[in-house]
């Protein structure tokens, strides 16, 4: 019998650390080109429809930055908790809170307008993110409960919740039945960044202002020295006296306040009002675009616009190819795949062990039968 380890290497390579997001996007494509074929499609008339046409005008590029935007916003929070070896998984469940707490205002009290209704909403998502961040955050640090866990399974509290409330207490009595609640008024609604063009609204500014400072954070201030160390070795960042249940505070109430922005900014930008679903999936797309633009910021921005022309592509091919949207879900899963098992080779090698057949012990028997 033959088994297969994995094997620290004594050093990574400096080159390939740096190729592995290009690499695992070639395999993907290579997959996907594969994909489409036994599909019947043609993979080069696909990958046109799917990666040329969603951008290939101006009012396009404003869809794809409304897509980016929560993508960002949400990755760059969840790489500050990967990067301290902190595992949130539930930055959907965040989102919606986000996107439920903003919308206290516009919904409960419409007549309240005025320019301070949307940095009020904009607060109460980020709050309401960090609350339900704070959650999983207790649990671990209390009971040393699986953050993973938790957190996943918070997410599919926060979509029934929602959709309770869509439903009920906050439904629109003039909505004709529909599950939604009002339309927020002008107060209530992010404004376009430029209304001529295109929908791009101030959240993708949002992200692009989060990125710089987590960035920041993280490479020029001692928080972002604290996060690195108890990371990388938790012993040694005891020894230098930084708290891990501070830590895992911080990066689950860091990484749920820009969910939470990231979900009152969708829903008072891009849709205007909450519905039973406010988001395709954001927040688990975030985690491969963080992991994408390996857990930096800076890197979090583009890896975001590439996982944003998924979405796109998916809806293009829907409509152009006759082709489930679902295409868009499969490029994303070949994508973090290919992207965990490229930098898995980069820090380990693989080795087959060989198990040798056992003795057989039957000359004693054999004695003893006698």
């Amino acid at each position: 019998m033959m088994r297969l380890e994995l094997v620290k290497r004594p050093q990574r390579s400096a080159l390939f650390s740096v190729l592995s997001p290009f690499i695992a996007f070639a395999l993907t494509m290579i997959a996907g080109a594969t994909m489409f074929a036994l599909l019947g499609v043609n993979p080069f008339n696909a990958f046109n429809v799917y990666f040329i046409q969603p951008i290939s005008e101006v009012w396009q590029l404003h869809e794809l930055a409304i897509k980016a935007a929560p993508l960002i916003l949400i990755a760059v929070g969840l790489s500050v908790c990967y990067k301290a070896n902190i595992w949130n998984i539930g930055a959907e469940g965040q989102f919606i809170l986000g996107g439920i707490f903003g919308s206290i205002i516009p919904v409960l009290f419409p007549q309240f307008e005025g320019p301070l209704v949307l940095p009020l909403m904009l607060l109460l998502g980020m709050v309401g993110g960090a609350l339900y961040a704070a959650i999983p955050a207790l649990l671990k640090t209390r009971f040393s409960t699986n953050e993973i866990l938790t957190s996943l399974m918070l997410v599919y509290v926060a979509q029934l919740f929602l959709d309770w409330l869509v439903r009920g207490p906050w439904r629109d009595p003039q909505g004709h039945g529909f599950p939604q609640t009002i339309q927020f008024g002008d107060s209530a609604i992010l404004p376009e960044l430029m209304p001529d063009a295109g929908r791009a609204n101030w959240g993708f500014v949002f992200a692009l202002v989060a990125a710089v400072a987590v960035w920041l954070m993280m490479s020029r201030m001692l928080k972002g020295f604290e996060v690195r160390v108890l990371g990388s070795s938790p012993r040694a960042g005891r020894f230098a006296g930084f708290g891990f249940s501070k830590m895992v505070f911080f990066t689950f109430l860091l990484s749920g306040a820009l969910a939470g922005l990231a979900g009152i900014s969708e829903v008072s930008g891009a849709i205007g009002q909450l519905q039973p679903v406010i988001s395709p999936g954001y927040g688990f797309t975030a985690i491969i675009v963080a992991f994408l633009g390996r857990l930096n910021p800076l890197g979090i921005v583009a890896a975001g616009l590439v996982l944003a022309l998924t979405y796109l592509g998916g809806e293009a091919v829907q409509s152009a190819l006759g082709i489930s949207d679902k295409v868009a879900r499969v490029f994303q899963g070949m994508l973090l795949f290919f992207v965990l098992g490229c930098d898995t080779l980069i820090h380990y090698r693989i080795r087959l062990i060989g198990f040798a057949a056992p003795k057989l012990e039957a000359a004693p028997k054999l004695e003893e039968a006698r």
